[in-house]
């Protein structure tokens, strides 16, 4: 499942103010993509994003078994508390992009090229030396890009834990930044919608393309589904996981 949020301005009591959409995006145990849910709210935040997975509880998702997120603070701590068989893997996209915000220019592409090192590495403990070798280098420079990595170690490398095909599937969030492309197809001439429901409906019919455009299982399932089966046994088997 993949777990994420977009923004749109919405004009609202004679005044432009930003909305969060957070949408939901997961694939089932037959290879099928879905979007499982929109939902509105003011900005994005944890809370909220509490009440979005409260909801697909009630609505039947009994398990879960990969949750890909940001790095939003408390987002993590919400799927382990309601879905506590869950791995929450934090997206290593953003984390870069995070990271490299802090970093001059004329340091951008060597310290790019030290981080992406850690997470194309053969497993966990190549990627922890390639990263304290990147905190030898630059860690005196740019503390808080590493105490980033170091308090989110942990989720971030998840991934390692799965066989090549299936990490390859969770580590970013290509699928749900996939699908909001084509949402923001339709939205980008808008400068402002009149109202949440105007969203609605051009999120909607996005959402009718994307459905269409992913007719079958999702690439690669074969492999994927080998390594889900091998990775999750017994619970790959109930119907109602995804």
């Amino acid at each position: 499942m993949w777990l994420d949020a977009m923004h749109f301005k919405v004009r609202e009591h004679g005044k432009v103010v930003s909305k969060a959409v957070y949408s939901v995006l997961a694939v089932n145990t037959e290879g099928i993509k879905q979007v499982l849910g929109i939902y509105f709210g003011d900005i994005e935040s944890s809370s909220f994003w509490r009440s979005v997975l409260h909801e697909l509880q009630t609505r039947g998702v009994k398990d879960i078994f990969v949750a890909r997120i940001d790095n939003l603070a408390g987002f993590g701590d919400a799927i382990e508390d309601l879905f506590p068989r869950t791995d929450v893997q934090l997206c290593l996209v953003h984390q870069m992009r995070n990271s490299l915000k802090y970093v001059n220019y004329k340091d951008y592409k060597a310290v790019s090229r030290d981080l992406r090192a850690v997470y194309t590495a053969l497993n966990e403990s190549a990627a922890r030396q390639y990263l304290e070798q990147a905190e030898d280098k630059w860690g005196s420079k740019y503390k808080v890009i590493f105490r980033s990595w170091h308090k989110n170690w942990d989720r971030l490398t998840n991934f390692y834990k799965y066989p090549p095909a299936l990490r390859r599937v969770i580590y970013t969030n290509n699928p749900i930044e996939s699908y909001h492309r084509m949402v923001r197809k339709v939205t980008k001439t808008k400068g402002a919608f009149s109202s949440e429901n105007a969203i609605v409906k051009q999120i909607y019919l996005a959402t009718i393309n994307a459905q269409t455009k992913w007719s079958g299982t999702m690439f690669g399932w074969s492999s994927v589904r080998r390594d889900l089966v091998d990775c999750f046994e017994d619970r790959f088997l109930t119907t109602d996981t995804l």
